[in-house]
């Protein structure tokens, strides 16, 4: 019985990146043998276990082969005569097939791994890739990761075919959402969004957002753009790429509330894509953008009980922005802090801030509703008029 280290780890300790979690391939046991060494078991699909120490992964060697169409249709045979060589080559990309000998310090590297990392390719062990739809998305979040690598044209190809197949149609939502939102949090997550369109992916996944990224002037804009983006959260730049989904319906949002549903993604998220997008054009083109405008948006945005929400829109504002042209971005730019102070003094007011003669008159119900609003409405007057 043997462990190695493999895949993420020892590709990232090759590139001088930090490595945080290991994974372990055992040849030469059986499940029997591993629970007699105090491992305890924990895979479904294929047998995993937990060291008895570090708790970390070790999964016996094994094989898989497709048995039917979608990314669960896999059966795997894990046996003790299955070789580390075997269970590198189902592996997705040649820099990921790769081990590490813990006694000797040596990486076995069968399928040239060494080679594209210097090369800084990302390239497919196997035309066995095609069979698992997950892989797209994962290679076009590698993109993003390392925007100095390129994908290996054979394997461009394998992805087209992928997609050709009908293969990537049988992804999960919530797995496309999972890649996607990693994706968005990496360096460039431009090259994720050109992976997936080059290789038709998008238009299966996303048909809103391809369409609305075909047009080869916008996408030259927005691209940088969702570069240059907080990173974090990720919710950020995906406010900004699908800020236009829908801008001949808003205050409607279908195309983007439809994305979101087939996605699923997350409630924090999807609310605030929907409000960087229904209250751009207001920040960017709206001829008054006084103190009404500024109460009416943050009333719209729920901002007295979500304040965060509207600080992250504001961060999208901001970027977006960037992309006006240098009058029209100062104004957007100057009415965003205008929005934050209106915030700030309208956060200021509340009921047992009003003077106590306006109290008594409102009483209860609306009436105390509409004095509370009149006295944000004034505070925000204030905080617009001043320096």
């Amino acid at each position: 019985m043997k462990a190695y280290i493999v895949g993420g780890a020892v590709r990232d300790r090759l590139l001088g990146e930090s490595v945080n979690d290991r994974d372990w391939v055992v040849v030469g046991a059986t499940p029997e043998a591993m629970v007699a060494a105090g491992y305890r078991p924990v895979g479904r699909d294929f047998p995993v276990f937990l060291h008895p120490d570090t708790h970390e992964e070790h999964a016996l060697a094994r094989t898989e082969r497709k048995a039917r169409p979608g990314y669960h249709g896999f059966v795997f045979h894990a046996a003790p005569d299955i070789t580390l060589e075997q269970d590198l080559a189902r592996r997705d990309l040649t820099i990921n097939a790769m081990a590490l000998d813990p006694d000797t310090d040596t990486v076995i590297d069968p399928f040239g791994g060494q080679r594209d990392l210097a090369a800084r390719v990302l390239r497919h062990v196997s035309d066995a890739f095609s069979e698992d739809p997950v892989r797209l998305l994962r290679i076009a979040r590698f993109a993003a990761r390392w925007p100095q690598f390129t994908v290996a044209d054979e394997t461009r190809a394998l992805l087209r075919r992928l997609v050709a197949s009908g293969e990537v149609d049988a992804l999960q939502s919530e797995r496309v959402w999972q890649e996607v939102s990693r994706g968005l949090a990496e360096a460039r997550p431009s090259r994720m969004i050109d992976v997936l369109r080059d290789t038709g992916a998008l238009a299966r996944l996303a048909p809103e957002l391809d369409a609305w990224l075909a047009d080869d002037a916008r996408r030259s804009v927005l691209m940088p753009l969702i570069d240059d983006a907080p990173a974090a959260p990720p919710s950020i730049r995906f406010a900004c790429l699908c800020h236009g989904l829908d801008a001949a319906t808003l205050p409607h949002a279908p195309r983007l509330e439809a994305l979101c549903e087939r996605w699923r993604v997350e409630a924090d998220t999807r609310l605030l894509s929907l409000l960087v997008a229904r209250e751009w054009p207001a920040i960017a083109m709206a001829d008054d953008f006084g103190a009404p405008q500024c109460l009416e948006l943050l009333e719209r945005a729920d901002a007295w009980r979500r304040p965060g929400r509207l600080s992250l829109a504001s961060a999208a504002f901001d970027c977006l922005a960037a992309a006006l042209p240098g009058r029209v971005c100062e104004r957007a730019r100057a009415r965003i802090a205008a929005l934050q102070r209106a915030l700030s003094a309208a956060q200021a007011v509340s009921v047992a801030s009003l003077p106590a003669a306006v109290r008594r008159a409102a009483g209860e119900g609306p009436a105390l509703g509409r004095a509370l609003r009149e006295a944000r409405l004034q505070a925000i007057g204030g905080a617009l008029a001043g320096p």
